[in-house]
């Protein structure tokens, strides 16, 4: 967290709830820009909201300080059980119902498609926007793995994450970035056969319901995901989130 770029005046850290005997309460943030089609926005990550059980009634408090802001959206991609009843009181909205795992293997595959690992000095960086090749390096520098996928001479970044799902007990790759869902599938058999001798089989990607052109099973209620904020998130995009900061 320090070593990443301070967005404005925003903290770097988060909050702490502070008694007499210290430390009682956390809430982490993480900020970063997002590019899209209506421009520019900000957005926070709110991660590892937690307060000591004999202070909770303060735990509305800490988080009501943290997103204050009307200009900033707030994300949180990994709600507790217990906590979702009170993030949707004070007005998070679900954007995100469950996920889906599948093979990308079994996906269409798709001519005249080529898929490379992402490099700085690449001739297939020069393919992407200036924002999506920093999304790719800072991601990649986490250690993510980046990809961009080249057809007809256009470049589509996708970013993924090595994590074990399902209470760890299924290794998968996670989609931490696309520009959209649909251009996931699109190249999804490609991905799968590239990365078929390079990496786990199996992944898991955000989703609403079975998704058209992945093979593999949706899990409703597993992992949704709340945002509040002027800008809805997308699925597909969990880029400068806990997953790849903070590790899977």
């Amino acid at each position: 967290m320090s070593k990443r770029p301070a967005i404005e005046d925003f903290p770097r850290y988060g909050y702490l709830l502070e008694a007499p005997s210290g430390v009682v309460g956390v809430l982490l943030v993480i900020y970063s820009r997002r590019t899209g089609a209506a421009g520019e926005s900000i957005f926070c990550n709110l991660s590892s909201w937690c307060v000591d059980l004999e202070f909770r009634s303060y735990a509305v408090v800490l988080h009501a300080v943290a997103v204050k802001r009307k200009d900033v959206t707030y994300i949180n991609v990994s709600p507790a059980a217990h906590t979702r009843r009170a993030i949707e009181a004070v007005r998070f909205k679900r954007f995100c119902d469950g996920q889906i795992v599948f093979a990308p293997i079994l996906s269409t595959w798709r001519s005249n498609v080529r898929v490379a690992a992402f490099a700085a000095d690449a001739p297939e960086s020069t393919l992407l926007s200036e924002s999506e090749r920093a999304i790719l390096a800072e991601h990649a520098a986490l250690g993510c793995r980046a990809l961009v996928c080249v057809k007809d001479g256009v470049g589509y970044p996708f970013v993924l994450q090595r994590r074990a799902a399902f209470h760890r007990l299924i290794p998968c790759q996670q989609l931490i970035y696309c520009r959209s869902m649909d251009e996931f599938v699109f190249f999804a058999g490609a991905i799968g056969r590239y990365l078929a001798l390079r990496a786990w089989p199996i992944f898991l990607a955000d989703a609403n319901g079975p998704v058209l052109g992945l093979i593999g099973k949706y899990f409703a209620g597993y992992g949704p995901k709340y945002f509040k904020g002027p800008v809805p998130p997308s699925l597909g995009d969990l880029s400068y989130t806990e997953l790849a900061i903070l590790g899977p």
